[in-house]
């Protein structure tokens, strides 16, 4: 199992260099637990410091994001995401569950790839007020309970299919061993084919992408934590033929090779 489950994935900088820096996530209420990971805030103080720059991992989510000039609903990333960060801002967030958007959107994931929606097409007015909620207040409780507000006025049927990709795409994340769409196929005994739509259906990617990237972010959260790594056996452990590919994944993923990465990682800084 996945030792380093409950830490935050995907940060590739786990702090900036200068400056003040915040995260911090509320879970949502029972009634939307089966349709949202979390609501996630971030906000930085850069005011006459250098530009800084975060980089992201793809998680296989949709995220709805409140940023003033730029609130918009996002399908999943399939490369790592770059942001430079400058001045004093803040974002706020509803991270839904892996097939928990596709009841509120109605209409396979896949099409949002790579791409962002205007929030109105899917909760009207209403996207505009919960904007307006969160540029009025500071803290994440009074924007998490207003996000809370919008989603259970636009509660949609429940869908016995979201529990079940959610808890695929859970034990995907958490289980180190699988390592293939074949493993996925034995253990749910559902066909290659019919994984294939219901991921493109409700998630918006494919299981073997999604396998791919936990596979990933388990080899960054190693070399974060500064645990001695054999390259060969990790590659090997993660399901890769060989060191190479699973360093040039890698490397196609993070925009540098394991072993700068880890190097990096070991760096002290200022």
């Amino acid at each position: 199992m996945n030792t380093h489950a409950n830490r935050p994935r995907g940060v590739l900088r786990q702090r900036l260099e200068h400056g003040e820096f915040q995260h911090a996530r509320r879970p949502p209420s029972s009634a939307l637990a089966s349709l949202v990971e979390h609501y996630w805030h971030v906000s930085w103080d850069l005011r006459d410091l250098p530009v800084q720059q975060q980089e992201t991992l793809p998680h296989p989510n949709v995220q709805f994001v409140v940023e003033p000039g730029s609130t918009a609903i996002y399908g999943v990333h399939s490369g790592r995401f770059i942001r430079l960060l400058e001045g004093k801002g803040r974002v706020f967030g509803i991270k839904f569950k892996a097939g928990g958007f596709f009841p509120f959107y109605r209409a396979p994931v896949a099409t949002l790839m790579d791409r962002s929606l205007e929030p109105q097409r899917v909760f009207g007015e209403d996207s505009a007020w919960l904007e307006r909620e969160v540029f009025a207040n500071e803290g994440i409780d009074a924007m998490s309970a207003a996000a809370e507000r919008l989603l259970l006025t636009h509660l949609p049927p429940d869908d016995p299919n979201v529990v079940r990709v959610s808890a695929l795409v859970a034990g995907i994340a958490s289980d180190r061993s699988l390592t293939s769409v074949d493993g996925l196929v034995s253990q749910t005994g559902m066909t290659k084919r019919a994984l294939q739509r219901l991921f493109n259906q409700y998630v918006g990617i494919s299981p073997k992408w999604v396998i791919n990237r936990y596979r990933l972010h388990e080899a960054i959260a190693q070399l974060q934590a500064g645990i001695p790594i054999a390259w060969t056996a990790l590659a090997l452990e993660l399901g890769y033929f060989d060191q190479a590919h699973f360093s040039r994944d890698f490397r196609k993923l993070v925009g540098r090779s394991p072993a700068e990465y880890a190097r990096a990682q070991s760096t002290p800084r200022d």
